[in-house]
């Protein structure tokens, strides 16, 4: 009896009567205990003394050992492609710790493959950990790690990839690795909302959905997350506009300035895989907006980053000693107000700061629309400052996509204003 096996518990009565329990075998923190996954969704722990348990099916997700030897696939086949999926953490690749009842990222990717038997028979995996920590404690050293990790996985034949990864700091992520990578593949960040445990999690839907866009004819980072609250579909946003707007909601991420890439249609992959009636894997995934095609660009990574880069957002009588502790950094962005400004008593602190050779670039605490400095006096002093514009890229794309500009560029100040990864837009309009 093994994890992964179909196991029936059935537990002898006590004050609650005879039960009977069928599911998945999962991995127990004790020796005294049977971990069962329901087929609604829950985990339950039932004691061993009380209960016998009866193999159905051997090895129902069964994990052989892959090419490379550092991972996980399942079974390969010939006339599937080849999906590397690399785990980071986060709540897709948590359980409950029955210990404290909290949720803690304690899956691999071996595991995360066990936990979703919809992703059997869709491609060939090829799996690595990166990381098993939740996204508030990722560091751009780990961002570089992750580059890494994608380059290679790419560079050894995978058609795609699909990065597990927290949904707290995702967008950011997302945005490093379109900068630091030029893909022929996609590669495609998925998480969750809720844990695996939780009827309600997004976990299934999400690495499906997932794994169907990273078999894409888009090479570019996206990001794939519920469309809307229902298992219906996924959206493909663009790794650089993406957002979190919501701390719960299943559909939380939007695309910010625009609308999504494209979509993957839930309800019509195949019911061979999904239990779902309709067209074929291929034809649920969609494209509504030009995007860089598989195979358009060679593969390159340009992981370099000055990580010396502050985000700082203005508030009504912010005093400016608080720029002091950006005095010396390589680079500042700030969050103003409107179409990009600051208390005017800032301006002589931001000149100096420039002038001793920080990057000072300014984004708009609005998300939506464009910075504008050329409207108002303050914004007109901004730029005789040395202030960049940021244009309508999004305040934590500016973070990253600085730290990325000043390891790459000799002039990042002019770097910052050209479009590297979809981060800026050719102009802002009021129907996006």
């Amino acid at each position: 009896m093994n994890p992964g096996d179909r196991v029936r518990v059935d537990r002898v009565g006590d004050a609650t009567g005879d039960a009977v329990y069928e599911g998945i075998l999962l991995p127990s923190s004790t020796e005294t205990e049977v971990v069962v996954k329901l087929d609604g969704g829950y985990n339950v722990g039932i004691d061993r003394a009380d209960s016998e348990v009866t193999v159905l099916e051997s090895d129902v997700y069964s994990v052989g050992e892959s090419e490379s030897g550092d991972g996980s696939s399942i079974e390969f086949d010939d006339d599937l492609p080849t999906v590397s999926l690399i785990s980071t953490g986060g709540t897709i690749a948590s359980t409950v710790d029955y210990r404290t009842g909290a949720v803690t990222a304690q899956f691999d990717a071996e595991d995360v493959l066990r936990a979703v038997p919809d992703l059997a028979g869709r491609a060939n995996y090829r799996g690595r950990v990166v990381a098993n920590i939740l996204s508030e404690n990722m560091t751009p050293d780990v961002w570089q790690d992750l580059a890494h990790a994608v380059y290679e996985e790419i560079e050894a034949g995978a058609d795609g990839v699909v990065v597990m990864h927290g949904t707290d700091t995702m967008q950011y992520t997302a945005s490093a690795l379109s900068f630091m990578l030029d893909t022929p593949v996609p590669i495609v960040f998925t998480g969750s909302q809720r844990s695996a445990d939780r009827p309600s999690s997004d976990n299934v839907m999400n690495a499906v959905c997932a794994v169907e866009a990273a078999k894409s004819d888009c090479a570019e980072v996206l990001l794939c997350m519920h469309a809307t609250e229902s298992d219906d579909r996924c959206a493909l946003h663009r790794g650089t506009r993406v957002r979190k707007n919501h701390t719960s909601r299943r559909d939380a991420f939007e695309t910010v300035g625009s609308r999504p890439l494209g979509e993957v249609d839930y309800a019509r992959l195949g019911d061979e895989l999904g239990d779902h009636d309709g067209a074929e894997a291929s034809d649920a995934v969609s494209f509504r907006r030009p995007h860089v095609e598989r195979d358009e660009r060679d593969l390159a990574l340009h992981d370099d980053l000055e990580t010396d880069v502050e985000l700082l957002k203005f508030v009504p009588g912010m005093d400016p000693a608080f720029l002091d502790v950006c005095e010396g950094k390589a680079g500042v962005v700030l969050e103003g107000t409107g179409l990009g400004h600051v208390h005017t008593g800032f301006i002589e602190r931001i000149e100096e700061l420039v002038d001793d050779g920080t990057t000072v670039v300014m984004t708009s605490q609005c998300v939506e629309g464009r910075v504008c400095d050329r409207v108002y006096d303050t914004g007109r002093d901004l730029l005789d400052a040395g202030v960049v514009e940021g244009e309508d890229v999004l305040p934590e794309t500016a973070l990253v996509k600085l730290m990325w500009t000043l390891a790459n560029d000799d002039d990042p100040a002019a770097a910052m204003a050209r479009p590297v990864a979809g981060e800026v837009t050719p102009r802002s309009v009021p129907w996006t």
